[in-house]
């Protein structure tokens, strides 16, 4: 992983696979961002291990040890700063992020969301989806705001809506996507070649 790179760090609930690739495209030495710290806020999550053999510092901070979302929120946000980290990833991060943590974060904090941003934001994208008969489908990240998959976008990612979809394919495809798109928005955001937040979004294609 470049080590003259912004300093990141990824957030993960579980098996981490956008973290993995975002990882493996680290590696390359012209990469823009340095992963430095991988943090979880389930102890058992399987992407901890990945991360360990990898060589990447990780940090559990279980959220079920704290009163409430402002005391989880003020752990990470000190995990994180004692890190020195410049940008963090949202990789299958199961928890919702306080307005205080995301403005004292603000334009540091990417996230991927599987669909097609301002479409089908929160839950149960897929089947939403495909409820709307929609023919394209696809993954965005973008910086996190406040609200729910709310932020300027950095780069998007369309797959089409096969005949015959579930919930399951079409989830898998857009996994797949999403594998390819996060780590070009990373270099994006790292790079600094976005967009200024606010001013307008960045669109790319399917890699």
């Amino acid at each position: 992983m470049g080590v003259t790179g912004k300093r990141t760090a990824i957030l993960i609930s579980g098996r981490g696979s956008n973290m993995r690739a975002l990882v493996e495209a680290a590696r390359a030495a012209d990469f823009p961002a340095e992963i430095v710290l991988v943090i979880s806020n389930r102890p058992a999550a399987a992407g901890l291990e990945f991360a360990r053999a990898a060589g990447i510092a990780t940090l559990v901070i279980d959220h079920k040890v704290y009163a409430d979302r402002a005391a989880f929120d003020r752990a990470l946000d000190a995990g994180l700063r004692q890190a020195r980290v410049d940008l963090v990833c949202l990789a299958g991060f199961m928890r919702l992020l306080t307005p205080w943590f995301v403005e004292r974060w603000l334009d540091r904090v990417i996230n991927i969301h599987p669909s097609l941003l301002p479409a089908f934001p929160g839950l149960d994208t897929h089947r939403r989806a495909l409820e709307a008969g929609v023919k394209l489908a696809g993954c965005t990240v973008h910086y996190l705001r406040a609200g729910t998959d709310d932020g300027p976008i950095i780069a998007q990612a369309a797959v089409p809506v096969l005949p015959g979809d579930t919930e399951n394919t079409l989830a898998a495809r857009i996994l797949a996507a999403e594998h390819k798109l996060y780590p070009l928005a990373l270099r994006l955001a790292a790079s600094g070649a976005t967009a200024r937040p606010g001013a307008g979004a960045l669109f790319n294609p399917a890699p």
